[in-house]
């Protein structure tokens, strides 16, 4: 699998493993790593998880556009900060790296303001997508929504990353009816270290 230098990676549902598969990616790749929107600071953001499970340095991490305090969605989070996210703020950031790594929160469908979804954000970026979902009961429904969604919005579907046990009915669904190209499936890391991410990486890619 050849990736192209800049792509964002987001998922089927909030908690669906973006953030390791952005971990492994970015520490794999050599990409710089940014997280638009954060929502919620406790116990860390996805960008301090990364960072301390790649063991990468600050060069390769730029700072979110809007840090929210709340684990909520972005606009309900938003509000309670007293701030308003505005499309127009976001702007691909330069890097020094081989390329970007672009995380999502939460789903494509998630609300950033009273008008704009994570999919307006991602189609404003003009990235291809790399989606990621879960391996159990339920995944063929979402994940097949998703896939719709992104194609009706014209935006370029790298593929599917499947997080967990490896499920080959759930798979072969997914692959089938999405018609897209599974990337990989990475099954549970007993510890998330940049040894495992990289052996994970060089496993799967």
């Amino acid at each position: 699998m050849t990736f192209p230098p800049k792509f964002f990676i987001t998922g089927t549902d909030t908690n669906i493993g973006k953030t390791v598969v952005s971990a492994l990616l970015t520490l794999g790749l050599g990409y710089a790593y940014w997280k638009p929107v954060q929502s919620g600071l406790i116990p860390i953001t996805d960008t301090e998880f990364i960072r301390s499970a790649t063991g990468l340095d600050s060069s390769y991490f730029i700072p979110e556009r809007y840090c929210l305090t709340q684990p909520l969605s972005p606009h309900a989070a938003a509000k309670i900060d007293g701030v308003e996210i505005i499309l127009s703020d976001f702007q691909l950031p330069e890097t020094d790296k081989p390329g970007l790594i672009v995380e999502g929160a939460g789903g494509l469908m998630v609300p950033l303001n009273d008008q704009d979804l994570m999919i307006d954000l991602i189609r404003s970026l003009n990235l291809p997508v790399c989606l990621v979902t879960r391996s159990t009961l339920g995944t063929i429904n979402h994940t097949l929504m998703s896939i719709a969604i992104l194609r009706h919005a014209k935006i370029p579907i790298l593929g599917v990353i499947i997080n967990g046990q490896k499920n080959q009915s759930n798979r072969e669904a997914i692959a089938h009816y999405g018609k897209v190209p599974i990337l990989a499936e990475l099954e549970p890391l007993t510890t998330i270290t940049p040894e495992t991410l990289k052996t994970a990486f060089q496993q799967l890619f």
